[in-house]
């Protein structure tokens, strides 16, 4: 039973971050040019390099990525998207906002991630080997990234103008 719960734990935050990672390509392409769009790359990368780790750790365990995991995240992403598009068609700072709202919450997913997989190591040598403080303290940083730009959009998009 364990073998199947680690599986779909371990398929779950995969899947999370190809949400992600599939949000901060439109919110690239959506700022180009801007200082949103330079922090949407430079976060896509650091997720893309957690995915990787994620990736490594479910091969040494010979987890199978599961596709529909993968696609259901990124239906979930496109439904999302739309979602966003329809509260501000104009992509402005609410757009801004709840996308940096979700990112944030997917970061911390992924913080708990890698304190569950650190605890559960303890007593589970197969998951042992990988730096789970070092992951855990780059998932900090990346919402204290993500949370200083979601404060600034939330004052641009909920300050009712003059």
């Amino acid at each position: 039973m364990a073998e199947k719960h680690i599986a779909t734990y371990l398929n779950d935050h995969l899947a999370g971050s190809t949400a992600a990672l599939e949000l901060l390509e439109h919110l690239e392409a959506a700022h180009a040019g801007t200082e949103v769009a330079r922090f949407a790359a430079g976060l896509r990368a650091d997720v893309a390099a957690d995915r990787e780790e994620l990736e490594a750790l479910m091969d040494r365990l010979q987890v199978a990525q599961s596709r529909t995991r993968r696609a259901a995240a990124w239906l979930t992403e496109k439904a999302s998207e739309l979602k966003l598009r329809w509260d501000d068609r104009a992509s402005g700072a609410l757009h801004l906002l709840e996308a940096l709202d979700a990112l944030s919450l997917g970061i911390e997913g992924k913080r708990g991630l890698w304190r569950a997989l650190a605890a559960a190591a303890e007593d589970a040598p197969a998951l042992q080997g990988v730096d789970y403080e070092g992951l855990t303290r780059r998932a900090e940083e990346q919402r204290r990234r993500v949370e200083a730009l979601r404060l600034d959009a939330a004052r641009r998009a909920l300050i009712p103008e003059p």
